[in-house]
This record gives structure tokens, sequence and C-alpha cells, in this order.
């Protein structure tokens, strides 16, 4: 949103999304479109660079940011780690790589103590009231967020959001945050939210019918199936939900697997496929099977990778979220191409 955010207002930038932007097509930009100039409200009109920072084996240590954005603090990569209490100490550690006149923008309520540094200014951000940045006057439109955003300089008004969900509403609320802080225009703001298509794996709608919607999602945290599930939930209230789930990592699986138990359980049909193991050998114990156990849903079983689509075919379901990290995303094609034949 952020990269988007400038691009729209003609601002130079490179950038490293995390994954690949719906609205470029690559998850790499750079330059300035049409060789525009920054305008004279951007308080800094250098080159920028925009980067998705990962924690994961304290990588983000390796940034000297000029502006920050702390979204969330989950406990995850724990066996880098060790514990939550070590992995926030290492955001503590960035923030204080936070160049000499920057700033630090970080969401409310997540537990990281900042490093006081003196050299930074330290903003706020929530869904309510009481910090620096906020949203007022919600609502849903057409499936997409209508809404007014408070800054330290008052409010802008009648600002719709391109994409569904509270997840992407709350992005939003920081990379507008991002924008004031950076002197970036009102019409400009209002624009890039309006027309940002998210990205890739992100919530993707990959059939969308009167009987049946599909949606695949990179989800692999119990934190973001929460946030993709209730996403579903408020767009389709009334229908039921299946979700199709390859957890990834048995480091991650151990760690979290009450947590990942209780976010599937917001699942109304929950399809377990086996781990994903990624860079790591199996773990005595741990497995699908072991998480399936700790889910309290009546409907929920077991399914092998190659058993998957006659599964969906003889379901049939009203909607339906893939999600994780590994190579479930391999079978979105299918998947999708399947349903799509199906006469709903």
């Amino acid at each position: 949103m952020i990269a988007h955010l400038l691009r729209t207002a003609g601002i130079g930038q490179m950038a490293f999304l995390g994954g690949i932007s719906k609205n470029y097509g690559t998850n790499f930009l750079h330059g300035t479109p049409g060789g525009t100039p920054a305008g004279p409200g951007i308080r800094d009109p250098g080159y920028y660079c925009v980067a998705e920072a990962d924690e994961y084996d304290r990588s983000f240590l390796q940034l000297s940011p000029y502006l920050a954005v702390i979204t969330s603090a989950d406990a995850d990569h724990l066996e880098i780690y060790g514990n939550q209490d070590i992995m926030r100490s290492t955001f503590t550690e960035f923030t204080s790589r936070i160049v000499p006149g920057g700033s630090l923008l970080m969401k409310s309520g997540i537990g990281i103590a900042p490093a006081e540094t003196g050299v930074f200014t330290r903003y706020g951000y929530s869904f309510g009231a009481g910090t620096d940045f906020y949203l007022t006057n919600t609502s849903i439109e057409n499936g997409l967020p209508h809404f007014d955003f408070v800054n330290p300089a008052g409010q802008m008004k009648g600002l719709v959001l391109g994409v569904p969900g509270k997840f992407n509403l709350e992005n939003a609320l920081a990379a507008l945050s991002v924008g004031y802080l950076l002197g970036i225009d009102e019409r400009s703001m209002k624009e890039a939210l309006l027309t940002y298509q998210g990205v890739r794996r992100r919530f993707e709608f990959m059939v969308r019918k009167p009987g049946l919607v599909y949606i695949d999602d990179y989800a692999h945290h119990p934190r973001e199936i929460a946030a993709c599930i209730s996403a579903a939930r408020d767009l389709y209230p009334a229908k039921k939900i299946t979700g199709i789930f390859q957890p990834h990592l048995f480091s991650r699986t151990r760690d979290l697997a009450d947590d990942f138990a209780r976010s599937l359980e917001m699942l109304d049909e929950l399809i377990l496929l086996d781990i994903y193991p990624a860079r790591e050998l199996p773990v005595e114990g741990v497995t699908s099977q072991m998480l399936l156990d700790r889910v309290v849903i009546k409907r929920k079983k077991l399914v092998r990778k190659d058993e998957l689509l006659h599964e969906i075919r003889e379901q049939l379901p009203e909607v339906l979220i893939t999600m994780g990290a590994g190579d479930i995303d391999q079978l979105a094609g299918p998947l999708a191409g399947m349903l799509e034949e199906i006469n709903i």
C-alpha cells in the first residue's frame, strides 16, 4: 500500500515487496512514474526505498530506516528466538537503528518498548481514538470499507479502500499515516486507496460466483488465519466457510499448536493437509493429526494433497479458503479451474 501510495503521488522510489502486487504484476518497483518530480508538499523529495522488513533470523537488523512501521510482534520464529520476550527485545533493537530525524510508527498495544535514543519521533496508530492516527465513521458498502482518517492536523473524510477485510483496513491506516508523515497530498492518498488492488495470495479471490466463492491466502500464522477467516465471515455471514490449511514448519506447528487450533475453530469445516517442512526435518510427535486433535469443531478431517480435488468436488463448499505458505499455492490453479467449470 505504501509503495502504491508513493507511486500514485508521483514520488520516486525503489520498493521490495513481500508479494506480487496485483496493481503492477511484480514485487519490485523503481523509478518515478512518468519522470515527474515529487510535489512541493513532500518533506523529503529524495528517492525512497520501501522494504518489507523480516524478523526471521534477525535480518531486519541490517536496515537503518528513516521511517519504520511496526504492525505486529506476534510470537513467531521461536526456533530462532527461543521465546517471545527475546523476540520483542530484538524489535526494540530494530527501533534503535532508526536514523536521526526519522520516525517510528507503531500499532498501539503490541508490547514493544522502543529504544530511548532520542533521535526519532514516535507515533501510534489504532482503530480506536487515543492515538496519533485512527479511523472513524467506518462502514462497509458494496463489500468495500468506507471511513474517515483522523490525524494530528485534522480529519480526512470520505475514503474508500479498494479491497475488503479488517486486516486490509488496518494496513490502510498505517499506510495513510506514513503518507501524512511524508506530506503526501489528500487527493493522491484517496486515489491510491481506491485503486489499490491488493497482493496475490493475500485474500485473493480465485472464483466468485453467486453460489460459490474461492479465496486463496498466504496465512500461515494463527493471527493471520483468524484475520482471513474473519474477513470472509464479514463478507459472507450466512454462508458455510470451509478452510483448507497446510501447516508450515514443524517448529511453528509445535510452538503455536493451541493458537492454531483456536483460529481454525472459526471455520465451519476444516480440511487439514500434512505439514510442509520447508527448511526443517520432522520433529517427533509433531504432525497434522496432532493439530487436528486440538481443533474442537465437528466437521474436520485430514486429506492428502492428491485427494484434495476429489474431496472438494464431492463437498462443493459455499465459501472455500486455502491457507498456507508451503506448496499449497500449486493447488490453487487446479482448484479454481475445477470450481469454475461446475454449474452452481
